[in-house]
């Protein structure tokens, strides 16, 4: 007998893409619409402050989740440059651009982020620009082919990201950070510290406790003018503060939201038969024992195929280890787990995580807590995210390790929990 419900997924990102695939590899033979607002089909967005923003060949296309034709071929409904309106759970109706209205049986709502915009004094400026989309990082790698000085405002993933793509296409870079270190919300004090070394050993320079007080130019930007009355030529000015959960149209149909959509380890909101997945959710997560928004690629990847597990109706707990990776100039990352700035006690390297000669080292750290570890990161160290993830899940389940042992690279790590 045919399946003749319709499943609507708001958001045709990762997760949205990720979601209709599983939807159909797991036998579900009803109508899926997958709706965005951009007018590009499913992409990732990794490659977007990685390859592609150095100009690697290939890097663009590498970037889709799915091939052209794989949206018909697999009876998917791909609705491009539409948005979506109004939400109505009581009704079981989403509206496209304020006029279609579209019944569904099961929603998923993968609406993702958006950046946050600075606001101060020519910010509208040509040169003043934003790394979210694929269109603007095409847009950004063709102004970096040709930059003399390049100012990164925040010292976050994206903003450090692109500074060594910057660097790569051999622009003078100037790094304007409020903090006292880069990275130093996410990493702390002790790991940030390997970052800024590594930056300026190429020719970064930083301006720490520093904020932008307005761009200047007439028409395109000249210069970054900063707090102190310090001004910074400037070609172009990336802004790279964060981002923020698109939960508008969730706010819109009474669903329970708190920075971001907030959903049980099943991924289903407060409202029936309304899933959520992605960076827009705000996740009662079975493993740390606390709500958390993840803004990483892996959560997109993973959260749409639960998702699509969720809305065929079967049981679905996701309680996955955070993780994400970054890679800058010879300094290749993955990060698992999680740990709040004030919620570790001490950071215990495997290796010297030094800057040496120019050159990146290569260690491991680990983010502890009387002894269990919350998180760690592997640097320049390869294949071994898979025992990193279980000491991960081991420390939040209250296990404790010899931390002397977890410092010792003699010992294999898949044997600190015999």
């Amino acid at each position: 007998m045919a399946d003749e419900r319709t499943f609507v997924i708001v958001g045709a990102s990762l997760t949205g893409a990720k979601a209709a695939e599983t939807l159909r590899a797991d036998g579900f033979t009803g109508k899926i619409i997958l709706i965005g607002e951009e007018t590009e089909r499913p992409y990732e967005r990794p490659p977007l402050s990685k390859d592609h923003l150095h100009g690697k060949e290939g890097a663009r296309e590498k970037a889709f989740v799915h091939e052209p034709g794989w949206y018909a071929e697999h009876d998917v409904d791909l609705r491009l440059a539409t948005r979506v309106t109004h939400l109505d759970p009581a009704a079981r109706t989403v509206t496209l651009d304020g006029v279609d209205e579209l019944h569904y049986d099961r929603l998923l709502l993968a609406t993702g982020s958006r950046v946050r915009m600075l606001d101060v004094p020519g910010a509208t400026l040509n040169g003043v620009r934003y790394l979210r989309t694929v269109d603007e990082s095409d847009a950004l790698l063709e102004h970096l082919r040709t930059a003399t000085d390049v100012v990164i405002v925040g010292a976050g993933w994206i903003g450090l990201e692109t500074a060594a793509a910057a660097r790569h296409h051999g622009a003078n870079v100037t790094v304007v950070e409020l903090a006292d270190l880069p990275l130093q919300a996410v990493l702390g004090d002790e790991v940030a510290r390997v970052y800024r070394e590594l930056h300026e050993a190429h020719g970064v320079t930083f301006r720490f406790g520093s904020k932008v007080a307005s761009f200047k130019g007439s028409g395109t930007l000249s210069s970054v003018v900063l707090d102190d009355g310090t001004e910074i030529p400037a070609d172009v000015a990336v802004v790279g503060i964060g981002i923020q959960p698109n939960t508008e149209l969730a706010v819109d149909g009474g669903l329970a939201v708190d920075n971001g959509i907030l959903v049980d380890a099943g991924l289903r909101t407060s409202a029936a038969d309304v899933y959520a997945a992605g960076d827009v959710v705000n996740l009662d997560h079975p493993l740390l024992g606390r709500r958390v928004r993840v803004e990483h690629w892996a959560n997109a990847l993973n959260g749409g195929k639960a998702a699509g597990k969720a809305l065929l109706g079967e049981e679905v707990t996701y309680d996955r280890v955070p993780y994400f990776f970054s890679d800058q100039y010879d300094l290749g990352m993955e990060y698992s787990g999680y740990a709040a700035r004030d919620g570790y006690d001490r950071v215990v390297f495997r290796g010297d995580p030094s800057i040496a000669g120019g050159k990146a080292p290569e260690f491991i750290a680990f983010w502890t807590k009387d002894g269990r570890v919350l998180a760690g990161m592997n640097a320049n160290v390869w294949d071994v995210t898979e025992p990193i993830q279980a000491l991960v899940r081991a420390g939040h389940k209250g296990t404790a390790v010899d931390l002397a042992k977890l410092a010792d690279p003699d010992v294999p790590l898949d044997k600190l929990l015999d």
